[in-house]
């Protein structure tokens, strides 16, 4: 095996203040990961160099652990006559110091396997040599981070070391084929992504932008988010990701991108950490733009005051999600009263205490030169309790419980460890986690189901201007698999008071909508359909069949009704006057030439010939009866026959006789006729024969 190099040497030299542990000895030793300082700033990520020492995140959970175990192990009914220790390790919040941590708790187990088997002889060059007689972990809880906790259960899944997060929700965590050996007390973001999307629909926020922090959580929880957003009609204006730790001109572009989409975008949706959207804040503030926004954030931000403390009008009107969880009241009776000189067990303790009051511990051994006044006040003194405060516990609870059900299966009527929990197989004990259930810190139903995530239960916050330079969260509404539950009054002072982030506004009556090209779908063009079409959908008009007319509300086609003449209007009655008169005429005159059809008058007159125009007139008139009766097929028939026959009769006979005269009349003026004209007799006419065809029967009189 290789040595340490020189850069090796600089590396750890460097990662000292990582190296500090909290251990508390045991029969069991339980391993943590906290995130009790910062990430490392963006310009020192190459060097791990970790921030400043966090209090929520950090502080109170190390020692909400370490109270926890106390509770546990004065409980005679959890594992008796076995106590319960730990090894907590900074994780920093970050996958690379988290990662560095984590390969100190493997060589621990490494070492006391080979202290088991004889084999103890091993290189422990470089200061990382494990305390002599330092048991193993037999399981993890953390880390708070979900891209964290996926790189962490990476390396403990090949030593079959259960793992129960706290706070990492990332959907992929779920996936039992890739992290076996991964748990939590908390649900997936599959179900947190279903609810910011309830509440973005519930307002009508129908185009809306879109931030996620870099990384599994924010990436997972944001694809989840934009999938369901578009099956429920949700358009994203603009979509981007930001690292926590990122720069101020990083924020700025960003924020610059999501300027060029006002005042349709307004709300941001932001699956985001608490760091990225303290970021936004200040970009905001940077930018001056102060209320052109409402942010809806995930449980990375949930009701964090130090992710809005000094941005509070930035920030005035947010909904944000959290976790729901109890308010753990016996925490405060243990944490308030901790002193620095007396809590000796944290070994990061002190440098809180003096980065907290900014103050100085004389004499202490990690006394801090940054600082001159002395250290005098109370944790009391602007406290606010950790918000996952109840997962933390809950997580602790759920290793122990499982180790519980363990020894009584394992060592039935045994009080401690036999030896078949020598060393603890971590195989086995998960299989007692999966199967663990209890009541919470807070009452709770603790439980995971077959991909070892718990039931989605979330809190809906509002982060509000209670007076002039007051604000603060309120509860306004919840969320669970039954759906959301919103009170309305508590966030707007009226309807009108709802802010718009939509696109294009509806379509009116008669109107489609046209998507304008490489626009998203909410956005869109209201074109009037034409006079003969209906509304078939929202993006297409369709033209109404033949005898229908489009409907009043255009959203379908009716029956053109049928308008005709009714036999009391004026107008028919007038025509029926005028036809029965002239039927009557008509009739008399027929009358008349049948009377006296022998007579050389009506001879004269070529009576076949005119007995045909009567007729003709006669039709005529009958067709008036025809037109103003109402529409039927019969009817229909009659018009079209009547109207064309009754003049075609008429004007036929009277050219027929006409010619028949003319040509009388001219072989009269000839001197003498050799020839009688042919075609002159009654039978001739009656036919309608066409007459060109003899035009040289005139007789030939010379």
């Amino acid at each position: 095996i290789l040595g340490p190099t020189r850069s090796d040497i600089l590396a750890k030299a460097q990662a000292s203040e990582r190296r500090v542990l909290a251990h508390i000895p045991g029969d069991i030793i339980i391993g943590a990961l906290f995130s009790v300082h910062h990430q490392p700033p963006a310009d020192k990520v190459h060097e791990r160099k970790c921030g400043a020492v966090r209090e929520q995140y950090g502080i109170q959970r190390v020692e909400a652990m370490m109270h926890t175990l106390d509770r546990i192990n004065a409980d005679p009914h959890i594992l008796p006559n076995i106590t319960l220790g730990c090894e907590i390790r900074d994780s920093c919040w970050h996958s690379a110091v988290a990662l560095e941590q984590s390969i100190e708790f493997i060589r621990d187990t490494l070492v006391s396997a080979e202290e088991e088997e004889g084999m103890s002889k091993c290189s422990t060059e470089g200061g990382g040599t494990p305390m002599k007689g330092k048991k193993p972990i037999v399981g993890l809880i953390g880390p708070g981070s979900s891209s964290v906790a996926i790189q962490v259960q990476n390396l403990l899944q090949l030593f079959n070391i259960p793992q129960i997060a706290y706070s990492a929700t990332s959907m992929d965590l779920s996936d039992k084929s890739l992290y076996k050996y991964f748990m939590r007390v908390v649900p997936s973001d599959a179900q947190q992504a279903r609810a910011m999307v309830d509440i973005v629909k519930k307002y009508n926020w129908t185009y809306v932008s879109a931030i996620h922090t870099e990384g599994n959580y924010g990436e997972s929880g944001m694809e989840a988010f934009k999938d369901m957003a578009a099956k429920e009609g949700i358009c994203i204006a603009h979509s981007d990701k930001i690292y926590s730790n990122a720069g101020e001109q990083s924020f700025d572009r960003l924020l610059d991108k999501l300027r060029i989409h006002l005042p349709k975008a307004r709300v941001v949706a932001c699956f985001c950490e608490g760091m990225t959207v303290r970021g936004i804040l200040m970009a905001m503030r940077r930018r001056r733009l102060v209320g052109e926004f409402l942010l809806v954030g995930s449980d990375g931000w949930a009701d964090r005051y130090d992710v809005t403390d000094g941005f509070q009008r930035e920030a005035a009107g947010g909904i944000t999600i959290k976790l729901q969880s109890a308010y753990v009241t016996w925490f405060d009776d243990y944490y308030l009263n901790l002193k620095p000189d007396t809590n000796l067990r944290n070994p990061w303790f002190p440098e809180f205490w003096q980065h907290r009051f900014q103050c100085r511990l004389k004499g202490h051994p990690q006394e801090s030169n940054k600082y001159n006044k002395t250290c005098t006040k109370s944790l009391r003194h602007q406290y606010a309790q950790d918000t996952k405060m109840g997962f933390v516990i809950n997580a602790i609870y759920s290793m122990a419980y499982g180790l519980h059900a363990m020894q009584k299966s394992l060592c039935p009527g045994y009080a401690g460890l036999c030896e078949a929990m020598r060393p603890i197989d971590g195989g086995k004990l998960l299989e007692f986690l999966m199967r663990t259930n209890f009541s919470g810190v807070s009452g709770e139903l603790v439980l995971f189901d077959e991909n070892g995530d718990s039931p989605g239960r979330y809190e809906i916050m509002n982060f509000k201007q209670m007076s002039e330079e007051d604000y603060s969260y309120i509860y306004v509404g919840s969320w669970d698999n039954s759906g959301l539950k919103m009170d309305d009054e508590e966030i707007w002072a009226n309807s009108s008071a709802i802010i718009r982030s939509v696109c294009s506004d509806p379509c009116e009556k008669a109107q489609i909508k046209v998507i304008r090209k490489g626009e998203v779908s909410c956005c869109w063009t209201c074109t009037p359909c034409k006079e003969n079409e209906f509304v078939f959908d929202e993006y297409t008009c369709r033209m109404c069949e033949l005898g229908s007319w489009p409907t009043d509300d255009l959203t379908g086609c009716e029956p053109i009704p049928v308008q005709y003449l009714l036999w009391g209007d004026p107008e028919p009655i007038a025509a029926v006057v005028f036809a029965c008169l002239g039927l009557l005429a008509t009739i008399f005159v027929t009358l008349v030439f049948i009377r006296f059809h022998d007579t050389p008058v009506v001879k004269s007159s070529s009576r076949e010939l005119c007995f045909i125009i009567l007729a003709g007139i006669c039709l005529g008139y009958l067709c008036t009866f025809c037109l103003i009766a109402k529409p039927h097929v019969a009817y229909c028939y009659l018009q079209r026959l009547g109207i064309g026959l009754s003049p075609a009769m008429s004007y036929s006979a009277l050219v027929t006789k006409t010619n028949r005269i003319a040509r009388i009349l001219a072989g009269s003026k000839k001197k003498i006729c050799t020839k009688k004209p042919r075609f002159m007799s009654a039978c001739a006419h009656i036919p309608l024969e066409r007459e060109k065809r003899a035009p040289t029967n005139y007789p030939v009189c010379l």
